[in-house]
């Protein structure tokens, strides 16, 4: 397949599935090794940056999605006439910060953490799609251990768990580092 025709199937590839797509996956279906793929990617994130377009290819830890641009949400907002979310609450960002720095965690940690009773807040967590079930304990009860998701990394504009701050001092002070994303990224995380 020549290259034209090769950009041409990722970008149809990640257009049409909405999801995040893995890089093996990709990599297959346009026939090209994942190296190759990469600078694929980044030639067309290097066109739309030239046209001004409303799109970009983010890489998500192993995986790449096509998303919308985060100036263009008003207009996005207004078109599909979505209503705003609320930006997370202190008690969500102490739980997701939890979860983010020591996951899969189950729900009794992140109570343990946080010292107070977190089920409510981790439900809003899955809802929002920031966090989701990864599997149980082999523990009595077998609780739900929860991780973070794709949206997480691109609502947070992170390519994968690494790119995390590290951590100084008490655990739930990080939430400091998410504030000013936080809110920015609501909008990215309902127009994608």
């Amino acid at each position: 397949m020549e290259i034209q025709k090769k950009l041409g199937a990722i970008e149809a590839i990640l257009f049409a599935s909405g999801e995040p797509v893995e890089i093996y996956r990709l990599a297959q279906a346009s026939e090209t090794d994942t190296g190759t793929l990469s600078s694929m990617i980044k030639l067309l994130n290097d066109r739309y940056d030239d046209c001004g377009s409303g799109i970009y290819i983010a890489r998500l830890d192993s995986s790449y999605q096509m998303c919308t641009r985060q100036e263009f949400a008003p207009q996005i907002r207004a078109a599909l006439e979505t209503k705003k979310n609320t930006p997370l609450s202190n008690a969500a960002m102490e739980a997701l910060t939890v979860i983010a720095y020591n996951q899969p965690v189950s729900k009794g940690f992140v109570e343990s953490v946080r010292g107070i009773d977190s089920s409510s807040v981790i439900n809003n967590l899955v809802e929002k799609g920031l966090v989701e079930e990864a599997g149980r304990l082999d523990v009595p009860g077998k609780p739900i251990v929860y991780r973070t998701t794709p949206v997480f990394l691109r609502s947070f504009g992170l390519s994968s768990l690494a790119e995390l701050p590290p951590l100084s001092g008490n655990p739930l002070e990080t939430d400091e580092v998410f504030s000013g994303r936080a809110e920015d990224s609501e909008t990215d995380m309902e127009t994608d």
